[in-house]
């Protein structure tokens, strides 16, 4: 694929969510990866491999399927066409870009702030934590969360991927995200067998989760906002969070916004933390302005990080994938 080619990819892919949203079809890339990962782990538990090499070789089987459909249907389109293929292309980035899904969750939840209900009804879409005793503030601060730690992973990792690996990048990228979602947890049942999804899912939010920060800076100095609090917060409070990744775009936010985060959170009626992020002096009692200004804030990324990955797409023609 030439330069043009990929960049009009990348162009219409991302113009298409914009317009349009998350696509919603039965056989939408997402739900075919989990219902192929949710297969092969029964087959694989039935026979017994239910460690690491069992956990790996879902691995292989659930991402590499993943690339084999797409290339398979890819390949059959181009003896048609080639715009065919290219629209098939096009069709599948579309789909696993979901930058538009992210800030309509978090509107949704800002329009229904004046109806408490209705509100953690909506963050219930973005957050696992218990959300029925969550007051006006708390919903914020939790919503504020999600944004900020989905921009890593749910926008700058997919995109980026996309922008230097081509469309095969982007399939890896989400089919990660998905393993670990289904079988990346710390429990008797996938502590071994999650390891490989768990562990990659690290790895390719690494880079993007750290590359964030400085991202988050530049955008909030162009918005007046707090950049110098930026770098301090990432570096005071990233570890607030147990993943060794979605702490950077969090705590950065924070710094962004001068807020203080999480908070008081509940699983199943038990009590997690009470820790907040944030300096003891910024304020923690939020509203629908800081829910308005953490949206503008991700959206500004969103789009500077597009301009990012427009601008070192170009090394994809020159290096060895």
């Amino acid at each position: 694929m030439g330069l043009t080619e990929h960049l009009a990819l990348v162009l219409a892919a991302c113009l298409l969510d914009a317009l349009i949203g998350d696509p919603v079809y039965r056989y939408h890339p997402i739900r075919m990866i989990g219902a192929w990962s949710l297969g092969w782990e029964r087959l694989l538990f039935a026979v017994g491999l239910k460690g690491r090499v069992g956990g790996v070789l879902h691995w292989l089987l659930v991402v590499g399927g993943a690339l084999a459909a797409w290339w398979g249907v890819r390949s059959g389109l181009g003896l048609l066409h080639p715009w065919a293929a290219f629209a098939w292309d096009v069709f599948i980035a579309y789909s696993l870009i979901c930058t538009r899904d992210l800030l309509d969750h978090g509107r949704r939840v800002l329009e229904a702030l004046d109806d408490l209900p209705q509100a953690r009804a909506r963050l219930r879409m973005l957050v696992g934590r218990d959300t029925e005793q969550l007051e006006r503030d708390g919903i914020v601060r939790a919503t504020i969360e999600s944004l900020s730690e989905n921009l890593t992973d749910g926008v700058l990792t997919p995109l980026w991927a996309l922008c230097l690996f081509g469309l095969p990048g982007l399939i890896l990228v989400k089919a990660v995200s998905s393993l670990d979602s289904m079988v990346g947890y710390k429990n008797d049942r996938y502590g071994r067998f999650g390891w490989a999804a768990a562990r990659s899912d690290d790895l390719v939010h690494w880079l993007p989760a750290r590359l964030s920060v400085p991202l988050i800076a530049v955008v909030a100095a162009l918005l007046k906002l707090h950049p110098r609090l930026v770098f301090r917060a990432a570096r005071d409070y990233h570890a607030m969070l147990p993943s060794p990744n979605s702490g950077w775009s969090e705590a950065a936010c924070a710094g962004a916004l001068r807020v203080r985060l999480v908070g008081p959170i509940r699983y199943g009626g038990m009590l997690v933390t009470e820790a907040y992020m944030g300096d003891p002096d910024w304020p923690a009692d939020l509203g629908a302005t800081d829910l308005e200004r953490a949206l503008h804030l991700i959206l500004v990324a969103c789009l500077f990080a597009l301009l990012v990955g427009l601008a070192v797409a170009p090394l994809r023609t020159v290096l060895p994938w």
